[in-house]
């Protein structure tokens, strides 16, 4: 179990890095309050992996950090940008069902019960991303609906989870 949760600290810091490199892109772009909204989205997957890696330490696990690869950091366009992190999202729900997978099949129930915040934690992300790309879409990335959508994104604040 700690070797899977030492690669769940590796996924959420390579994830973290994703989003900021996906804010610089934004901000270059001149589009602040998305390039704000994805750097909310580093601090949270940042949390993400301090949480694993405290929960690890207090349950005697050794922490060990492994090496991240740096994410691709080529789009074409903003919608482009929000299915990538949709796509991305998928992919870190499917590692966490993967982790409560085997921890209840390690009768793990502590790591169990850690995993279920992670587990509504992804269902928010996915609905406000797939709620994201669904505007986007709308307003086909274009004019005066950019800007207002822009100026929405710069409103989002980061919440720190609880603690463990």
């Amino acid at each position: 179990m700690a070797t899977a949760l030492n690669e769940q600290i590796k996924w959420e810091m390579y994830s973290a890095n994703l989003y900021l490199a996906m804010s610089a892109y934004l901000q270059d772009a001149g589009l602040t309050g998305f390039s704000h909204w994805m750097r909310i989205q580093y601090q949270e997957e940042t949390a993400h992996a301090l949480k694993f890696y405290d929960f690890l330490l207090s349950r005697g696990g050794q922490v060990t950090m492994l090496s991240i690869d740096a994410p691709d950091a080529n789009w074409s366009n903003i919608l482009e940008i929000f299915e990538e992190t949709l796509s991305h999202e998928q992919e870190v729900t499917r590692r966490i069902n993967e982790l409560v997978h085997l921890a209840k099949e390690e009768r793990d129930f502590a790591t169990d019960i850690f995993l279920q915040w992670f587990v509504t934690e992804q269902v928010e992300e996915e609905e406000t991303v797939k709620d994201i790309i669904s505007k986007l879409r709308m307003i086909k990335g274009e004019g005066q609906g950019m800007l207002v959508l822009d100026k929405d994104m710069s409103a989002r604040t980061f919440t720190p989870p609880p603690a463990n």
